[in-house]
């Protein structure tokens, strides 16, 4: 098999599996994978792609509700994001774009890991969570990193695991299928890049429902570590896979 394809399937299986246990971090896992070979503007569609997918399937398999008075300023202000974010993409540079989400995630999610009282976040209100929701869209559109802040965000206001997983599943659901349908509309998505997706459904289907039904046996305070960890990780996959090019 060539090994595209191959790097194309072990990527969906681990980010299906980490999107199912968290509700979000497919992005992030798979361009870990991803972003070493594969064209970026190629790994975005993939991104965004097998992202909806894994949502439609966590949606079904790990129902919390919406919690829409936490939700919906988030939305609202990720619609408005979404745009500049799918025009920005053929324009971003990858390298810095990877490098900075990566440093970001590396220094500051230990940080929050390791902290023994976090204190919460409760100034700002609907329009903070609007403005960490725009910059969520943004994200998004450039390559479906639609939970990365907003996650982080969640955190810092101490949301419990259920209302964070309800914000974080259903923002990323509403998101996700705003950006699949622009990278559309745009020319993004092409005919050439039908058959990865195909592989990409498969690949994931049997790690995202395995991560949905770990979720469920878990407590708030180990949610809470799977996902700052996973954050963690990813960001230093994608400083590994970024620095060297830098450097070069």
């Amino acid at each position: 098999m060539d090994s595209l394809y191959v790097l194309v399937v072990v990527g969906a299986m681990a980010a299906g599996f980490v999107q199912g246990l968290s509700g979000f971090g497919f992005g992030m896992v798979a361009m870990s994978f991803w972003a070493w070979t594969v064209d970026p503007r190629l790994a975005a569609a993939m991104t965004v792609f097998g992202a909806l997918t894994g949502q439609l399937l966590a949606a079904f398999t790990v129902r919390r509700g919406a919690a829409a008075a936490h939700l919906a300023p988030f939305v609202l202000g990720g619609l408005a994001g979404i745009p500049l974010g799918v025009k920005l993409l053929p324009h971003l540079d990858p390298l810095m774009f990877k490098t900075f989400i990566g440093v970001l995630l590396a220094v500051w999610c230990p940080i929050m890991l390791f902290a023994t009282r976090l204190p919460r976040i409760t100034a700002g209100g609907a329009v903070a969570d609007g403005v960490v929701g725009a910059m969520g869209g943004i994200m998004g559109g450039i390559g479906g990193f639609t939970g990365v802040l907003p996650t982080l965000w969640c955190t810092l206001r101490g949301f419990d695991r259920d209302v964070q997983r309800a914000v974080i599943q259903n923002f990323n659901l509403s998101m996700l299928m705003v950006t699949m349908a622009s990278y559309v509309f745009t020319g993004v998505v092409t005919r050439d890049m039908l058959p990865l997706f195909a592989l990409i459904v498969p690949a994931m289907l049997v790690p995202t429902w395995w991560g949905t039904r770990v979720y469920v046996g878990i407590s708030d305070a180990t949610f809470r570590r799977i996902v700052l960890g996973l954050l963690t990780l990813s960001g230093i996959a994608l400083l590994a896979s970024s620095i060297p090019q830098l450097f070069a």
